[in-house]
């Protein structure tokens, strides 16, 4: 098959790769000059290679870490790989030993830092009746609701920050169910689930740019700068066409038995509507489509920001990471050392990347009350500014009951993304599983 890629994210190269794989033709479209999509390279003042947010995977992006490995981006090599910790600056908190799971998760939770005794057989305690329950629970629960009763140093030292982290809302309003879901990955999937993985080059260089680099090897065309105006139509293909001047004679001579939405929803919506006025498609397969971009677009997003600053003062090498106590007025959840990371780049000494989830400020209020927070809870009078980042649409609000467009519209319209439906929330990992899911359920419809 040949099949059109429209969006050169994180989902998209996933299909690529995956239908590459299988023996089909992919062919990438990506409308920006970079891939990545949310999670791609970023330029600081002064040259400074960043991400357009600071990242962080876990060991249970099996998805994440097999295509890494089939592009030859070395995960390895490309990610810092600690166990999970969450470890505050005046030394509270929890750190997880290096061992089997789920000794891991009943060891660290045990042995928890600043925590009573009291409160650590409780979060124990749940963790054994989430795991009893199969962790699931009723779709309309909240994280609230599921850790109801647990004492209060634990739901605003644990599970909150680990909520917020993972659904990007607040535990009062994001969804028990998928939560559930993240966790049991992470604590009580395998040995190594549970660890973070932090990359330590730009989030292009991890994924996307490597698979491009693979796909071009093997012959399939990716094309940046090349945005998709709409989709024609031909019988049972698909005609592009394309704001990009120099692809637009290409494309003329191309028809493809599939294509695949890899694009934010909002485009994708776009995409789908203008297919759906075309007289050449059935008229069933129009109300589909219809309904699909209102569904793509009643999701609600929320943002992530992340504050870039230099200070003299340094984290400890073995954990190059903090946990933050967020307030109304010190709305970062974690800091990040990117010296650490990269300890060879002279211009990523001092570097820091504070972590905002869910976050609801303008960047310049939100850029003076960081380097507060850091001030006041980190002690560094020192802390300066380089650049503010904030991703409008960084994800959906996984909220209960939340529903999410599915992945195959009809007549060999597919769609693949984090937002798509699916059992994980708005991370990496949601959107390469995706992305892999739509390229494998593709082929397999092809073959009848």
């Amino acid at each position: 098959m040949h099949v059109a890629i429209i969006g050169g994210g994180w989902a998209g190269m996933a299909a690529a790769v995956q239908l590459s794989l299988n023996g089909h033709q992919p062919t990438v479209f990506e409308a920006g000059r970079q891939l990545g999509g949310r999670a791609r390279n970023l330029e600081l003042p002064g040259a400074t290679l960043a991400d357009n947010g600071q990242h962080i995977l876990i060991g249970a992006y099996a998805e994440c870490l097999r295509l890494m490995r089939a592009v030859g981006a070395a995960p390895e090599h490309a990610l810092l790989r600690r166990p999970l910790a969450m470890r505050y600056a005046q030394g509270s908190g929890l750190s997880f030993p290096n061992l089997p799971a789920p000794l891991d998760a009943l060891i660290g939770i045990a042995a928890a830092s600043g925590w009573s005794l009291r409160e650590r057989a409780a979060l124990l305690g749940r963790a054994l009746r989430w795991r009893v329950q199969g962790f699931r629970c009723a779709e309309t629960a909240t994280v609230a609701d599921i850790c109801s009763g647990l004492p209060g140093r634990l739901l605003d030292e644990f599970i909150e920050p680990l909520c917020v982290s993972a659904l990007n809302l607040p535990a009062v309003q994001a969804s028990g169910s998928i939560f559930l879901r993240v966790l049991h990955d992470a604590l009580f999937a395998g040995t190594g689930g549970s660890h973070f993985l932090v990359p330590r080059s730009g989030l292009g260089d991890l994924f996307p740019i490597p698979a491009a680099q693979w796909l071009q090897g093997r012959g399939h065309a990716v094309h940046r700068a090349s945005r998709i105006q709409e989709l024609s139509p031909q019988g049972p293909q698909w005609l592009l066409r394309s704001a990009n001047p120099a692809l637009a004679p290409v494309l003329e001579q191309l028809r493809f038995d599939a294509v695949l939405l890899a694009c934010p929803p909002q485009e994708a919506a776009r995409l789908a509507l203008l297919a759906a006025e075309d007289p050449r498609l059935p008229a069933r397969d129009g109300v589909r489509y219809q309904h699909w971009a209102q569904s793509a677009l009643a999701l609600e997003h929320t943002a992530i920001g992340t504050v870039y600053a230099r200070t003299r003062h340094r984290l400890a090498a073995e954990l190059p990471w903090l946990a933050l106590q967020p307030a109304t007025q010190a709305p970062a959840q974690f800091v990040f050392d990117r010296g650490h990371l990269r300890p060879a780049e002279a211009a990523q000494q001092g570097l820091m990347a504070f972590v905002i989830s869910d976050c609801r400020t303008d960047r310049l209020a939100l850029e003076k009350q960081v380097l507060e927070q850091a001030r006041q809870q980190l002690g560094w009078e020192d802390i300066q500014a380089v650049l503010t980042v904030v991703e409008k649409r960084a994800t959906f609000a996984c909220r209960p009951g939340v529903r999410r467009p599915g992945m195959e519209l009809g007549h060999g319209l597919w769609a693949c993304g984090d937002y798509v439906s699916g059992p994980y929330p708005a991370t990496l990992e949601g959107a390469v599983r995706c992305g892999a899911t739509a390229a494998e359920d593709l082929a397999r419809m092809a073959l009848g």
